[in-house]
């Protein structure tokens, strides 16, 4: 009997204590990611791009992804379709964040063509084309850090996260695990490929995830910058 008496409060106790020392567990690891890493500093600001209502374009206070869709962008709609349905709607209606397909004036006609799609099921809020002349659209290509080269088309299967703050975002390191542990020469991630859903879905879904976890610790006033920016210079 005695023995039933002590068991008893002992197995009240492992059950009232197990979530406790479960949640302890949890807690410091709250704050346990790596932030997105800067790989360019002060990325221009869209002047002189023009929406279809001929509004002004900024990419300061937003979180843009930036995309350029070419002189005929009807010609491969996979490029805008591909952002749309991995990218664009996975985040619609998070605050300040916004799609911005650069485009040259000749390519009104289809940019009307490619909207029409696009907008088949709900209206495009916060996609915006934006419209320039090739040469600032090349120039515009040029500003941002890749390895990729810009079409004679005016596209490209490269796309770009730009931070409230007009810094391009992406990853200084982007081996695995595995890499890392063989020694592979360090790699970095300043462009994402659009063309690739892997890279759109297990990359850049993330990271963009990642960057509003870093925003809202900032409203919180939990947000390191000063470590942040120590890592990126440790990194270049």
């Amino acid at each position: 009997m005695k023995l039933v008496n002590v068991k008893k409060p002992l197995v009240l106790s492992i059950l009232f204590f197990l979530p406790v020392i479960f949640l302890l567990f949890l807690y410091p690891s709250k704050h346990n990611y790596e932030t997105l890493d800067v790989v360019k500093y002060d990325i221009d600001e869209l002047n002189n791009f023009k929406t279809l209502d001929g509004e002004d374009v900024v990419l300061k206070d937003q979180l843009s992804v930036v995309t350029f869709l070419g002189k005929r962008p009807m010609q491969d709609p996979t490029i805008a379709l591909n952002l749309k349905e991995l990218i664009y709607d996975k985040f619609l209606g998070f605050k300040r964040f916004q799609v911005l397909a650069l485009v040259p004036f000749s390519a009104k006609n289809q940019v009307n063509q490619l909207k029409k799609e696009l907008d088949a099921f709900m209206p495009l809020q916060y996609w915006k084309f934006a419209f320039a002349s090739e040469n600032l659209i090349k120039e515009t290509y040029n500003n941002f850090k890749t390895s990729s080269i810009l079409s004679s088309e005016l596209n490209s299967s490269s796309v770009f996260i730009v931070d409230k703050e007009r810094n391009q975002r992406g990853r200084l390191d982007d081996r695995t695990k595995s890499e890392i542990e063989k020694n592979i020469m360090k790699y970095g991630l300043s462009s994402y490929n659009v063309l690739e859903i892997s890279d759109l879905k297990n990359k850049m879904s993330d990271d963009i995830r990642i960057l509003f976890t870093e925003y809202r610790q900032k409203r919180k006033g939990t947000y390191n910058s000063f470590e942040r920016r120590a890592k990126d210079l440790n990194n270049e």
